[in-house]
């Protein structure tokens, strides 16, 4: 068996703790662990890691590659150049597989944001599963819903086969869906055999089927103007509702759908008074509250069913049951070209992170933390100039090919278009201080020339 795991996904009802750059599936939301290397290791359990495949983004390709490395340095990361939703992302794996095996191979496909504790139940419904895919079925996996959930779609199904896909229902349907019985969440799961899956992609997805064709995926580099061309499409719009080859298995373990706050706020443990309190909270009277605190102290006063999330740049507050709607503020502040919408003050890399501190016009001061054994990328700016203070520990600086070994206090200045490199060979961590001084700082400004993350 393979297994796909689908991680190029926004989070958008999770902002702004979520955010384009760093989404909820690399957050730690709910364990020590991300929800993608939570995801990893449930199907490490059962399936080989060398066969498990993460399909993300270009954009998430280095902070993906560096998670799952904390667990596995032999599974696979296929990243898409441009996001075009599930059904490109899944014919993308599928054909990976079918280039790199000679058999025709089970194929499990999950989400990256998914919270299932009981593994053992999960593995077991994947098994029994596995003798409608024997049959030539492309399996859904079904959870029998506890209350009327108007943001999850459905499926209606009778003795394992699907009748019909419903789309996020009102209230009113979703309570008749519930009382008819026949009616499941549709967890977002599936498996296939990759014959099958090839057979009805070409029947009903053939512009997808016949692009996918054209791409050679045995590199894992993709190109651009071959998948720039697949329609912008999810698996369900594009081939669930369409195929009549379609079986339901129940999922009989545990399933959450992490994608809103009101989803982390009913998994999380929970005071007397029903509330939820994350960071530094200071509360008084409040009942059946989500309050999140990143940076800063959060004080609330007789709050009821309500959810604050505050990041270092962005407060959202409203009503427990208005958190589908979350993604209507991201949509916005992403048409607006807001920062607040892409990126955190703090912004992790594979070789550390670094926090934006302070800017203004023509300046950026960044305070940049570099793990142990870890290095930056050869590299160079067109536009900016930038003056590093180290604060702590010792830093190996490149600049134009010659080495400067830099102690607390000391600095170095680097130049407009300068190739250099900023290294930690050593066993403490490195904490630098960056100014930055140009016309234009974007993070777009980088020419890389080496890179040990393979982001050239």
């Amino acid at each position: 068996m393979f297994g796909v795991i689908l991680a190029g996904g926004s989070g958008s009802r999770l902002w702004p703790l979520s955010r384009e750059l760093y989404p909820k599936q690399l957050l730690n939301l709910y364990a020590e662990k991300s929800l993608l290397q939570s995801t990893f290791e449930r199907l490490n359990q059962f399936i080989p890691s060398n066969n498990i495949i993460s399909v993300t983004n270009t954009k998430h390709q280095a902070n993906v590659k560096m998670q799952i490395g904390k667990i596995s340095d032999n599974s696979i990361i296929l990243a898409e150049p441009i996001s075009k939703n599930t059904a490109p992302a899944i014919a993308l794996s599928v054909k990976y597989i079918i280039e790199n095996s000679d058999n025709d191979e089970t194929i499990l496909v999950v989400p990256s944001d998914l919270l299932i504790e009981n593994n053992e139940e999960f593995i077991k419904t994947i098994q029994n599963a596995q003798k409608f895919v024997e049959e030539g079925y492309i399996v859904t996996f079904g959870v029998k819903p506890t209350y009327p959930e108007t943001g999850f779609g459905y499926i209606q199904s009778e003795n394992n086969k699907v009748i019909n896909f419903i789309e996020k229902p009102n209230e009113e349907n979703a309570l008749k869906f519930i009382e008819n019985g026949n009616y499941y969440w549709n967890s977002g799961i599936f498996m296939f055999k990759t014959s099958t899956i090839i057979k009805e992609l070409e029947t009903y997805c053939p512009e997808i089927s016949s692009i996918i064709k054209n791409i050679n995926c045995s590199d894992k580099n993709i190109p651009f103007t071959e998948f720039d061309k697949m329609p912008n499409i999810s698996i369900d719009y594009a081939l669930m509702e369409k195929s009549k080859n379609i079986a339901m298995a129940e999922l009989k373990s545990d399933w959450k759908d992490l994608g809103s706050w009101k989803s982390i706020y009913e998994v999380s443990p929970k005071d007397k008074n029903n509330n939820v309190f994350v960071g530094h909270v200071l509360d008084k009277d409040s009942k059946n509250s989500f309050i999140y605190s990143s940076s800063k102290l959060v004080a609330t006063i007789g709050l009821e069913d309500t959810v604050v999330i505050e990041t270092e740049d962005a407060i959202l507050a409203c009503k427990k049951d208005k958190t589908q709607e979350v993604k209507q503020i991201y949509e916005t502040l992403k048409q607006q070209h807001d920062g607040t919408q892409k990126v955190h003050k703090t912004v992790y890399r594979p070789w550390g992170f670094y926090t934006v501190i302070a800017e203004g016009k023509g300046f950026q001061t960044k305070i940049i933390h570099v793990n142990t054994g870890q290095k930056l990328s050869v590299q160079s700016h067109n536009y900016r100039s930038e003056h590093w203070v180290v604060l702590s520990g010792m830093a190996k600086v490149v600049l134009e090919g010659k080495d400067h070994i830099l102690s607390p206090g000391h600095s170095i200045d680097i130049d407009v278009k300068a190739i250099h490199s900023l290294q930690n060979p050593y066993t403490e961590d490195l904490e630098i201080i960056e100014i930055q001084k140009g016309d234009i700082l974007s993070e777009d400004d980088i020419i890389r020339y080496e890179d040990m993350y393979g982001r050239v």
